[in-house]
Parts: C-alpha cells; structure tokens; sequence
C-alpha cells in the first residue's frame, strides 16, 4: 500500500475518533479545518497539479455559501443548496479558465485577483439578494425529516463524510488520465500538446473541478458559523488558501490536509501569547518556508522513509562462503 493511502487511512480513522472527547469549540475548530481540507484540495489540484494559479478560490467558495444560505431562507433543502452552489462555482470555473488559455503565471494572478474583488462587490452591493454587508444570519444546517446535523458532532460528521467524499474523487482524479495531463501541462504545455494532451480542455477542467470543490467547501462553511457576509470572501482568504497548499506541499495529495491542520490550528495554539501571537505566527510560516522550501509534507516523507526503513528486512553485506 503507497504512503497516500496509508496516510488517507490513517487521517480518516483519527478523524472519526478524536473528536469524541472534545469540547464545543475545539470541534468548531476541526470542522473548520475539515471545510479547509476540502477547499485546499481544490486550488491543490488547480495549482499544483495543473499549474494554473488562482487568487480567486474566496469568490467560488462564496458561490457555495451564498446559494445554500439564500435558497434555505427559501425552505429549500440544504443539499439541493449545495449542488446549486457546486454547479454555480463549477460554471464559474469554466469561464474564468478562459482566460488561461492566453495569459499564464502572473498575468491569471492578475485575472483571478480581478475577479475575486468583482465578486467581493457584487456581494456587498447586491442587498436584495445578498443582505449586503449586514450578511445572513441564522444560516440553516440540513436535517433530514426527524434525523438533524444541528448538533455541532452531528454537523461535524456531516461535514466529514462530505470530505471523505471529495478525498476519494480527488484521489480518483489524480491516479487516472486527468491527473496524467494535469501534471503534464505542468511540467511543460509545450511537450504535453506535442503528446496529444488538450491544453483547452484541461485547463478549463482544472479551474472547474478546483471550483466546484471550492463551491462545496463553502456550502458546509455556511451553516458551521451560521452567519455569512462579503467580508468573509475577500482576497485575504483567497491568500489564505494559497498558504494553506503552499505551506502543505504544492502538488502533493497530503499537502492540504498538512496545510489546512497547520493554518487552522497554529493561530489557536498561539493564542495565549496574546498580542504576540501574529508575529510568531508569520516566523513560523517564514522560517518553514526557508527551511522546507518543499512544504511541510517533508516531514512525512521523513517518516514514511524512516518507518519503511525499520520494518524493511536487513541486508547481511557477507560473502557467501
């Protein structure tokens, strides 16, 4: 069995158990970082697989929380919500790698940033439908006739299945042919379009599928807070995302998971330093940015390597006699 797997084993079994003793709001805490785990996952595949970097995943992740927020002031169910979100995000996706047939690097920085603020406006000016900056409140969680996920471990294991959902088809992506081309554009379009690679089709389907799990992390981020607003969408969190897979390990399946635990959690750990928690907080993403240029999914490597290392049969270096 690859280290992947084992490590995707092993993350879904403390993901199920650790929560068990935990208080109101260090759940809170790792439910946000499973909505994390699944938006990371997204820009992980749009960038760091397919090369095509995206400062907008705030404004598709909106798409998601929006949609559930208003069609459920509506009655409508939270999961209809969800896949309307999803499929709004997804065509955004769409039409925003256009542009990344004709402009690369930080040119599409450029574009994505462009329409991450246009989105941010449309957000805060649309009042009739959005609530502008005052936002929706009371954002409703699913529920299922008598069965509720209004509980924060109900919601918490709602939001883990949907994560375990989108593991297993990013995985699915990534090991077959789409994940091939993705990493082939990457490396080099050039080669990739002379091997008969669609450069079109592909970028237009990183940028959608990076969407639309965007879309689908922001449906669950909703109803975890219970009240949304323009201001948790702006480009701040599109950095936050770039960090998140930055700092996990760009272009490798654990990355997100290291990076959404590490984003989410430090800041929480730091707290009790008071005021001195932002400064230690940004040396530490510098110092592991100098040191592991790689992500923090080295250290994993270490491990897997040292543990395969232990458990492997030892080689006697004699001469047979």
């Amino acid at each position: 069995m690859t280290r992947g797997r084992w490590g995707l084993m092993a993350a879904l079994a403390l993901s199920v158990v650790v929560p068990l003793g935990l208080d109101q709001y260090k759940l809170y805490v790792l439910s946000l970082t499973l909505v994390y785990v699944i938006l990371a996952i997204g820009l992980n595949l749009t960038l760091g697989y397919a090369g095509q970097i995206s400062l907008c995943h705030a404004a598709f992740m909106s798409f998601g929380s929006y949609a559930v927020a208003i069609l459920g002031q509506h009655g409508v169910a939270f999961e209809i919500g969800l896949v309307v979100g999803v499929a709004v995000a997804f065509a955004w996706g769409l039409v925003l790698g256009f542009p990344a047939l004709k402009v690369k690097h930080h040119y599409l920085a450029m574009v994505t940033l462009g329409f991450n603020i246009i989105v941010f406006l449309v957000l805060r000016n649309w009042e009739s439908l959005t609530g502008g900056s005052f936002g929706i409140s009371n954002v409703a969680r699913p529920a299922w006739g008598p069965l509720s996920f209004k509980s924060d471990r109900a919601f918490y294991l709602y939001i883990l299945a949907w994560a375990a959902v989108v593991v297993f088809s990013a995985y699915w992506i990534l090991t077959s042919r789409w994940g091939r081309a993705f990493r082939a554009i990457r490396e080099n379009e050039m080669r990739a379009e002379v091997v008969g690679v669609s450069l079109r089709n592909y970028k237009l389907m990183a940028f959608a599928i990076g969407a639309a799990y965007a879309g689908m992390g922001g449906a669950l981020f909703a109803p975890l807070l219970g009240y949304i607003d323009p201001g948790a969408y702006t480009l701040d969190r599109s950095i936050q995302f770039l960090m998140m897979v930055v700092l996990g390990g760009l272009g490798r399946f654990e990355g997100p998971f290291i990076g959404a635990l590490v984003v989410t959690v430090l800041p929480e750990v730091l707290r009790g330093s008071e005021g001195l928690y932002l400064i230690i907080y940004a040396l530490a993403v510098i110092l592991m940015m100098l040191f592991m240029p790689k992500g923090l999914v080295g250290l994993w490597d270490l491990a897997w390597r040292s543990s395969r290392s232990r458990t492997s049969p030892s080689i006697s270096s004699a001469s047979p006699r």
